[in-house]
């Protein structure tokens, strides 16, 4: 894990943080900063950040995790409340090949309603049993290896 620095002067997020760019703040607080997106894709979209500068979830460390965990749910349960959405979608974007375009963790609160215009396409494929076995003893290895893990 690369240690990140707690601000990085040329990430816009960082920037917003600092104060020197505005948004549409939400709430913030030691650990986070919640904010209206600039380009929703429905209303209320918003973006939780974590007020450390750190490039994605492989980057982050748990205790980081677990704050913006522990805000989440309220946030959530708030903007679909003020939208009058039954539902939403909780994303994180982590590299360009998942479509990060801001290289500081983000969280997308995106409310949803049944009529809304917002389509996320999802192919869902086959998982063989064998396939199954061997990805899961890889990971398992994997993740016996990580410095940080549930235990931690």
């Amino acid at each position: 894990m690369s240690e990140q620095s707690p601000h990085d002067g040329g990430c816009i997020f960082c920037r917003i943080i600092a104060g020197e760019i505005p948004c549409q703040k939400i709430i913030e607080n030691q650990n986070i900063l919640c904010f209206l997106d600039i380009g929703p894709v429905v209303v209320g979209h918003s973006l939780v950040i974590p007020k450390r500068h750190i490039r994605n979830i492989f980057d982050m460390p748990s205790e980081v995790a677990a704050a913006v965990a522990y805000e989440l749910p309220a946030l959530a349960r708030a903007i679909c409340a003020a939208v009058e959405a039954p539902a939403c979608h909780i994303l994180l974007n982590s590299g360009i090949e998942a479509m990060q375009s801001v290289h500081h963790a983000h969280y997308h609160i995106i409310p949803r309603k049944s009529d809304d215009s917002f389509f996320v396409p999802w192919r869902p494929g086959k998982l063989e049993t064998q396939e199954a076995h061997n990805l899961i003893s890889k990971i398992q290895k994997n993740y016996e290896n990580m410095d940080e893990g549930l235990s931690a």
